[in-house]
C-alpha cells in the first residue's frame, strides 16, 4: 500500500493532464499518465529521464496583450540515482507475470484519485467569467437569430452513439504500453525500480526553493497564462468581427433592411445634434451623456481618439493648437471603415491615405471657418460620424487643449474661452470626463486635473488616462511615481478608473496598427506589469475603449428615460403657452414663416407688372421735372431771359440745352426711373394689406428690398438711346396748335410761381417776421434781420426807380446803398448788400416773368407769324414747351424700359436674394424675431427631440 500511496504523490505532473469529459465513458486515456503510475511495485529500474510538466494557472484579469511569444519556464533538471544490477530471476519472472494486473490496478486507483484531485484544483482556479460578459460583442448573444442551433443539435448523434463510434482508447493505450515495455532495453523490473527511486529523489530540489523565487515564478506563470487566455479571446473576437462584418454587408444589400435600418448609436447621435442647436430655455438643460475628452495642450488627446477610432482622422501639428473647436465623433459599427460629416453625403474611405488626408484638410477648414475674426477658438461643434468593423459604439467630444499661457498670435481671451467651453461640456452631470494627462511631464504642471476636480470632485464620472507611459518609464527615476500618478495620489483628483496607454513613438506617419503593436510590445516588457504597479486591464487603448464604451452605455441607460420625461413636461408647457397667447395662429417655425413671407414678396413683385402705363408716365414725368427744374430755371432760363433781345435768348438756350443733354440729362433720367421703380416696389412691399397684414414680416421685406435694390443695375445701353431721343425732342420748336401753347404757358406759370414762393420764403427768413406776425405771435427780429430788412428796403427803392435794371449791381451802386444806410445808422458789408440784392432782384424778375407769361396767352397768333411786326415776343414759352415735350417723351421711353426689362430683372434679383437668405440661418434669425417666432421654434425642437428620444428608447429596449 505504501507503494500505491507513493505513486499517487509522485504523479502530480500527470494529474494536470487528466481531464474528465462529460460525453465519454470510462477512465482517462492511459497514455497521458506518467511512467511512475505504470510501475508502482517496481522499486528498481534503469535511469529514466523526463521533464516535469509546468503547472499553469488561468486566474487573470482581462487584458489585450496580443502577439506575444510564450516563453517556457526552465526548471533545474532532477538527477536520478542508479541501483546496482541484481540478477534475481524469480523477481523478474514475477514481474513479467504480474505486470498487467499491477498496471491496471495502479492506473485505476492512483490515476483516478489524482485525476479527481487535479480537476477540483483546476475548477477552483478558473475565474468567474460572468464579469467579462461585456467583452463579447452583442451579436454573439444574438447569433442564434442567424444560425439555427436546434436544427444542428438534432442532426448530431447523442453521447451514447458517439461513444460507440469512438475507438476504445483504453485498449489502444494498454496495447501500446505492453509493446513498449517488451521492447525496452533491460528488464522491466530494473525500469520500475529506477523509476521509483527517481520519484523519491525528485522531491529534494523543491524543498530548497525560497518563497521569493516561488512568488516570482508564479507571477511569471500568471502573466503567461493571461497572454494565452488573451489570445483565445482575441481569436474569438476576430472571428466574431468577421461574422458581424458579413452580416452588415448582407444588410447593406437589403436582407435585414428593416431591422438594421439605423443603428442605435446613430439614433442617439441625432438626438445630440438636435440638442446642440436647441436654445436651453424654460429651465430645460441637455443632460444626455457623451464622452468629453479634455486635457492639456499636446497631452495626446487626439492620438488617444485616433487609436479608439482606429484611423488618423485629425489634423496634426508640432506644438501648435490644432483643435480650435469641439469635434463630436460618433463611433459605430459598420462593414466598411468610413467617415462622413453630418451635413455632407461624401464618405471618406479611412483605409486610403488620400481620403484620410482629405478628411483632415476638411476638418481643419471647418475649424477655421467656425473661428470668427479676432478669435482663436470657437464653441461651434463639428459633427463627424466614423463607422467601421469592431469599433466601440459611443459619442466622444474632442475639446481644445487647456493652455496655461496665451502666446503670440492668439486672441487675449483664448485661455478663458477654452475654460468656458470645457466647463460647459463637463458641467453636464451625465457627461463622462476622459481626462488625458501627459505622463512624460511632471504631474504638478498639469492644469486640466484641477479643472476636472472642480467639475467632478468625487470622481464618479471621470476616467483618468496617462499617456506617453513609455517616455515616463524611461525618464522618471522612480517607477513608483507612475503608480502614484495613475492612482491619483500626487494630486487631489478622484476617478472612476485609471488607465495607462502608449500613443506611438512620436512619428505622425505611424499607422494605427504599428502603434498598437508597439504599445503591446512595450507593456509586455514593462516593469509596470511585472512588478504589479499596473494591472493588465489598466493598460492599452483597446482596454480603455472597452471600459469607456461600457461606462457610456451604462450612463445612457440610466439617464435617457429621465431626460425624455423632462422634455415631455417642457413640451406641455410650451403648447399651453402657445394656446393662451396665439389661439388662432398656426405654429409656424422660422423656416415655415420664411417660406410664407417668400411667397408674399414674390406676389408683390409680380404686382409691379400690373401698374398702368399712364401711372408710370405720370410718376416719371413729375419726378424727372422735380429733379431737373432747378437746373432749367437757374442755369438755362434765367441767364437767357436776362439778355437784351430774342436772338441772344435763343442762342443761349440752344447752347445750354445741348450741353445739358450730352452730359447730365440722360443720367438724371435713368436715376429718376430707378428711384421710381424702387418707390413703387417699396410701396407694394410695405403698404398694409388690411387684416391679413402680418407685421412679423416687415423686417424681412425691408431687408429683401434693400438687398435687391443694391444688386440691381440699370441697363448700360439705356442712357445712349435716351440721349438721342432727348436731343431730338429739345431741338423741335414747332408748336402745332393752341392747346399745346396753352399747356406750355400753364407749365411755365407753375414753374415760375414755385420759384417765386421759394424766393419769398428765402426773403422772409432773411428779414424776419413782418409786422403782422410780430403783433399776433409775439415774435421779434434779430439784429442781423433788421440790417437785412433795411438793406432790402433801400434796394427796392432803387428798383422802383429803374425797373429795367440788370441782374448785377455796379460798384458805385453798392457804395451808394451803403452810404445811405450809414446815414440812418446802419452799418452794412458789401457782401451783405449783394446777397440781399440777389433775392430782391430774383423776386422782381419772377413777378415780371409771370406778368409777361400772362400777356403771352394771346401770343399764339404772333408765334405762327414768327413774331414779325410785333412787340410781343414769347420765346420763353417756346422754351418751356420744348422742356415739357422732352419730359413727356423721356417718361414714355423710361416706362417702356421699366415694363419690358427692368421689372423682370428686379424680380430675378428678388428671387436670388430670397434663395441666399434661405441658406443663411443667421440672417433668418436676425430678420424673423419676436416671442411668437421663438416660441414656435422651441416647440418644434422640443417635439423633434422628444420623438427622437422615444424612438431611441424603444430601440434600446428592443436591444435588451
Amino acid at each position: 500500500m505504501w507503494r500505491l500511496h507513493r505513486a499517487a504523490v509522485t504523479c502530480e505532473v500527470c494529474q494536470s493532464l487528466v481531464k474528465q469529459s462529460p460525453g465519454m465513458k470510462g477512465s482517462s486515456p492511459l497514455q497521458k499518465l506518467h511512467l511512475v503510475s505504470r510501475s508502482i511495485y517496481h522499486s528498481r529500474h534503469p535511469t529514466l529521464k523526463f521533464q516535469r510538466p509546468h503547472l499553469r494557472t488561468s486566474l487573470q484579469q482581462f487584458s489585450s496583450l496580443t502577439n506575444l511569444p510564450l516563453r517556457k519556464l526552465k526548471l533545474s533538471p532532477v538527477k536520478y540515482g542508479y541501483q546496482p544490477h541484481r540478477n534475481f530471476w524469480p523477481a523478474r519472472l514475477a514481474a513479467r507475470l504480474l505486470k498487467l494486473r499491477y498496471l491496471i490496478l495502479g492506473s485505476a486507483v492512483g490515476g483516478g484519485y489524482t485525476a479527481k484531485k487535479t480537476f477540483d484544483q483546476w475548477k477552483d482556479m478558473i475565474p468567474d467569467l460572468s464579469d467579462y460578459k461585456w467583452i463579447v460583442p452583442d451579436i454573439v448573444w444574438e447569433i442564434d437569430e442567424y444560425i439555427d442551433f436546434e436544427k444542428i443539435r438534432k442532426a448530431l448523434p447523442n453521447s451514447e452513439d458517439f461513444a460507440k463510434l469512438a475507438p476504445d482508447l483504453d485498449k489502444i493505450v494498454e496495447s501500446l504500453s505492453l509493446l513498449k515495455d517488451f521492447f525496452t532495453a533491460g528488464s522491466p523490473g530494473e525500469t520500475a525500480f529506477r523509476a521509483t527511486d527517481h520519484g523519491s529523489e525528485s522531491d529534494k530540489p523543491y524543498k530548497k526553493v525560497s518563497d521569493k523565487e516561488k512568488i516570482d515564478q508564479l507571477q511569471e506563470e500568471l502573466l503567461h497564462t493571461q497572454l494565452k487566455y488573451q489570445r483565445i479571446l482575441e481569436r474569438l473576437e476576430k472571428e466574431n468581427k468577421e461574422l458581424r462584418k458579413l452580416v452588415l454587408q448582407k444588410d447593406d444589400k437589403g436582407i435585414h433592411h428593416r431591422k438594421l435600418k439605423k443603428s442605435l448609436i446613430d439614433m442617439y447621435s441625432e438626438v445630440l445634434d438636435v440638442l446642440s442647436d436647441y436654445d436651453a430655455s424654460y429651465n430645460t438643460q441637455d443632460h444626455l451623456p457623451r464622452v468629453v475628452v479634455v486635457g492639456d495642450q499636446s497631452a495626446g488627446k487626439t492620438s488617444v481618439l485616433e487609436m479608439i477610432a482606429q484611423a488618423r482622422i485629425f489634423p496634426r501639428g508640432s506644438g501648435e493648437m490644432m483643435t480650435r473647436s469641439p469635434v463630436k465623433v460618433t463611433l459605430s459599427e459598420g462593414p466598411h471603415h468610413v467617415a462622413l460629416f453630418k451635413d455632407s453625403s461624401r464618405e471618406f474611405d479611412l483605409t486610403k491615405e488620400e481620403d484620410l488626408a482629405a478628411l483632415r484638410h476638411e476638418i481643419e477648414l471647418r475649424m477655421r471657418k467656425n473661428v470668427k475674426e479676432g478669435c482663436t477658438v470657437s464653441p461651434e461643434t463639428i459633427s463627424l460620424n466614423v463607422k467601421g468593423p469592431g469599433l466601440q459604439r459611443m459619442v466622444l467630444v474632442d475639446l481644445p487643449g487647456v493652455i496655461n499661457t496665451v502666446t503670440s498670435g492668439m486672441a487675449p481671451d483664448t485661455k478663458e474661452t477654452i475654460f468656458s467651453i470645457s466647463k460647459a461640456y463637463m458641467q453636464n452631470p451625465n457627461a463622462i470626463i476622459l481626462c488625458i494627462q501627459d505622463g512624460s511631464v511632471d504631474a504638478e504642471r498639469s492644469i486640466v486635473t484641477d479643472l476636472v476636480s472642480q467639475m467632478d470632485p468625487h470622481g464618479r464620472r471621470t476616467i483618468f488616462v496617462l499617456t506617453k507611459v513609455d517616455l515616463a518609464e524611461k525618464n522618471v527615476a522612480s517607477p513608483s511615481r507612475i503608480q502614484q500618478i495613475i492612482e491619483g495620489k500626487l494630486f487631489p483628483m478622484k476617478a472612476l478608473g485609471y488607465f495607462a496607454v502608449v500613443t506611438g513613438k512620436g512619428n505622425s506617419s505611424e499607422s494605427i496598427e504599428a502603434i498598437r503593436e508597439y504599445e503591446e510590445e512595450f507593456f509586455q516588457n514593462s516593469k509596470l506589469l511585472k512588478t504589479s504597479m499596473l494591472k493588465a486591464h489598466q493598460v492599452t487603448t483597446r482596454n480603455l475603449s472597452l471600459a469607456v464604451s461600457d461606462c457610456f452605455w451604462k450612463m445612457v441607460r440610466e439617464s435617457v428615460e429621465q431626460q425624455a420625461d423632462s422634455f415631455k413636461a417642457t413640451r406641455f408647457n410650451l403648447e399651453t403657452e402657445w394656446k393662451n397667447n396665439y389661439p388662432r395662429l398656426r405654429e409656424l417655425d422660422r423656416n415655415e414663416l420664411f417660406e410664407k413671407a417668400k411667397n408674399e414678396i414674390l406676389d408683390e413683385v409680380i404686382s409691379l407688372s400690373q401698374v398702368t402705363p399712364k401711372h408710370w408716365e405720370e410718376i416719371l414725368q413729375q419726378s424727372l421735372w422735380e429733379r431737373v427744374s432747378t437746373h432749367v430755371i437757374e442755369n438755362i432760363y434765367l441767364p437767357a431771359a436776362q439778355t437784351m433781345n430774342s436772338g441772344t435768348f435763343n442762342t443761349t438756350v440752344d447752347i445750354k440745352l445741348k450741353q445739358w443733354t450730352d452730359k447730365q440729362l440722360p443720367n438724371k433720367a435713368v436715376e429718376v426711373a430707378w428711384e421710381t421703380l424702387q418707390g413703387e416696389f417699396a410701396r407694394f412691399m410695405t403698404e398694409p394689406k388690411g387684416k391679413e397684414h402680418d407685421d412679423i414680416f416687415d423686417k424681412l421685406k425691408e431687408a429683401v428690398k434693400e438687398e435687391s435694390i443694391k444688386r440691381h443695375k440699370w441697363n448700360d445701353f439705356a442712357e445712349d438711346s435716351l440721349r438721342v431721343i432727348q436731343h431730338n425732342a429739345l431741338e423741335d420748336r414747332s408748336i402745332s396748335d393752341k392747346q399745346q401753347w396753352d399747356a406750355a404757358i400753364y407749365f411755365m406759370e407753375e414753374a415760375l410761381q414755385a420759384r417765386l414762393r421759394d424766393t419769398e420764403n428765402a426773403i422772409e427768413n432773411m428779414i424776419g417776421p413782418d409786422w403782422k406776425k410780430r403783433w399776433l405771435y409775439w415774435k421779434n427780429r434779430t439784429q442781423e434781420q433788421c440790417v437785412h430788412n433795411e438793406t432790402k428796403n433801400e434796394l427796392e427803392k432803387m428798383l422802383k426807380c429803374n425797373e429795367e435794371h440788370p441782374a448785377y449791381l455796379a460798384s458805385d451802386e453798392i457804395t451808394t446803398v451803403r452810404k445811405n444806410l450809414e446815414s440812418r445808422g446802419v452799418e452794412v458789408d458789401p457782401s451783405l448788400i449783394k446777397d440781399t440784392w440777389h433775392q430782391v432782384y430774383r423776386r422782381h424778375f419772377l413777378k415780371t416773368a409771370l406778368n409777361h407769361c400772362n400777356l403771352c396767352r394771346r401770343g399764339f397768333y404772333y408765334y405762327q407769324r414768327h413774331f414779325v411786326d410785333s412787340e410781343l415776343e414769347c420765346n420763353d414759352v417756346v422754351l418751356f414747351w420744348r422742356i415739357q415735350r422732352m419730359l413727356t417723351i423721356t417718361a414714355n421711353t423710361l416706362r417702356q424700359q421699366l415694363t419690358n426689362t427692368e421689372v423682370r430683372r428686379l424680380e430675378k434679383n428678388v428671387k436670388e436674394v430670397l434663395e441666399d437668405f434661405a441658406e443663411d440661418s443667421e440672417k433668418k434669425v436676425k430678420l424673423l424675431t419676436g416671442k411668437r417666432v421663438q416660441l414656435a421654434e422651441d416647440l418644434k425642437k422640443v417635439r423633434e427631440i422628444q420623438e427622437k428620444l422615444d424612438a431611441f428608447i424603444e430601440a434600446l429596449h428592443q436591444e435588451k
